[in-house]
């Protein structure tokens, strides 16, 4: 079976490896395609990422869907979670599996992902998708399970003035979420010609280049109440915060590559801002990703912009460390 190995920053290496076995309460998934998102591009670039480093070759990638071939549910399309929380400590009691200290997540040191043929995986962990969405669709549906997350952390009402810092991915889905929610006036900051326009194509009311002196100069008559920050640099961070109203939120979505995040002092304590910060998704978001799409208030299609096949992965992280296009989906068994 072939596999797709990360020896280090910049280092990946298409391997044979054996075939999975599944274990108790798994089932044996092909893999039709994953995508390649922020995560990946720091455990790609740089070896590490958040204050963790690499010590061994692992297996990339949590963005993922298949097809399960093994026991009373083969041949079931699916989206895969990544995460498998203990459900017992209690963080997961409490209904909070995405802070669980103990999740196995798919696609982190020890725990190889899905950029591979065939991998096995908890059943329970595999939802069902609907016939219409296409195979490149349903890696994004984990994107779409972290903007629903981000939402809950803004205290998103109708009508709320809100910002987003980052139109990748991630950011043109929290784009998506806020347009549907119908709030007000929505004011994205880019520094990527192509991915301005996905904000503007995507509904955004206000779509700007950052400036030294960000978001603050547009929005300087607008009360900003929420704002969305979703690159993970010091200089995004301090572009959202000078962007907040007093007594504003500003969500921290981007993750930082190293394990600090850097706050504007000044911003932040003067105006008495509030720094929810996501991790991951909650077990419900992936249902509710695939009923949002099902319903058409989102579409993933227009997302995913290149796809290689798993020979081809090395061009395929080339174009994720450019930032070419939006998502880059590979293919392991095209």
């Amino acid at each position: 079976m072939r596999t797709l190995l990360l020896h280090g920053a910049g280092d990946v290496r298409l391997t044979d490896a054996p075939e999975p076995v599944p274990g108790p309460s798994e089932v044996l998934v092909r893999v039709t395609a994953v995508g390649l998102c922020g995560s990946d591009l720091h455990w790609y670039r740089d070896g590490a990422i958040g204050g963790l480093e690499m010590h061994a070759p692992f297996v990339l990638g949590h963005e993922m869907g298949g097809v399960i071939t093994s026991g009373p549910r083969s041949g079931q399309r699916v989206a895969i979670d990544p995460a498998d929380p203990c459900e017992r400590c209690p963080a997961c009691v409490s209904g909070f599996t995405n802070l669980c200290q103990s999740t196995r997540f798919c696609g982190a040191p020890g725990v190889d992902g899905a950029l591979v043929e065939r991998m096995a995986w908890p059943s329970r962990l595999l939802v069902p998708v609907p016939d219409a969405m296409t195979d490149d669709e349903v890696p994004l549906l984990e994107s779409l399970g972290i903007a629903i997350h981000a939402m809950g952390l803004g205290h998103i009402s109708a009508g709320c003035r809100v910002a987003v810092v980052g139109a990748g991915p991630i950011g043109l889905l929290i784009l998506a979420m806020l347009r549907a929610r119908g709030v007000g006036r929505i004011v994205v900051s880019e520094p990527l010609a192509h991915r301005r326009a996905a904000a503007h194509a995507m509904g955004a009311d206000v779509v700007v280049a950052p400036d030294p002196d960000g978001l603050a100069r547009v929005l300087a008559d607008e009360a900003t109440d929420v704002v969305f920050e979703a690159v993970g640099e010091p200089a995004a961070i301090a572009s959202a915060c000078a962007a907040a109203r007093p007594g504003g939120r500003v969500v921290l979505v981007g993750i930082p590559s190293e394990d600090t995040y850097v706050l504007p002092a000044g911003d932040a304590r003067r105006k008495g801002l509030t720094f929810p910060v996501a991790r991951r998704m909650q077990a419900h978001h992936l249902t509710a990703a695939i009923s949002l799409v099902e319903a058409g208030v989102v579409d993933l299609g227009s997302l995913v912009t290149a796809s290689y096949p798993l020979a081809e992965s090395g061009a395929a992280f080339d174009a994720l460390v450019r930032r070419d296009g939006l998502k880059v989906v590979v293919r392991p068994n095209a």
